[in-house]
């Protein structure tokens, strides 16, 4: 199965913009269409997990512990962390590489940070 992205409401619009731009195949979910805004770390994880949708993050502080916690009581399709500074074009070629060169059961129960 393809690689389904559910952005959330700490990244940053234009990579979702631009990701869209350029490889429309993909497939990402905004946070407004999810409803995530304002949401804490483990309701943003508990409904990706629930659409099946690899969650794209930039929160760097309070992610990973949160994601560490939610997989030891269910799985999860996976995390993708922005690194600090990243610069929105390598942002979007890194996340068309994971969409169009890998299948969704490869990133099940990681967290991955790009560049890779």
């Amino acid at each position: 199965m393809r690689v389904r992205f559910q952005a959330d409401a700490d990244l940053d619009g234009r990579i979702v913009r631009g990701l869209r731009r350029v490889a429309p195949e993909i497939d990402i979910r905004t946070a407004a269409d999810a409803g995530l805004d304002g949401l804490a770390d483990p309701d943003v994880l508990q409904i990706a997990a629930g659409a099946g949708r690899v969650l794209v993050s930039q929160d760097r502080r309070t992610m990973p512990a949160h994601f560490a916690r939610y997989t030891v009581a269910a799985p999860s399709p996976g995390v993708v962390l922005l690194r600090e500074a990243i610069p929105i074009a390598i942002a979007i070629e890194e996340l068309v590489l994971i969409g169009s060169a890998s299948e969704a059961e490869e990133w099940t129960g990681r967290l991955v940070w790009i560049p890779l």
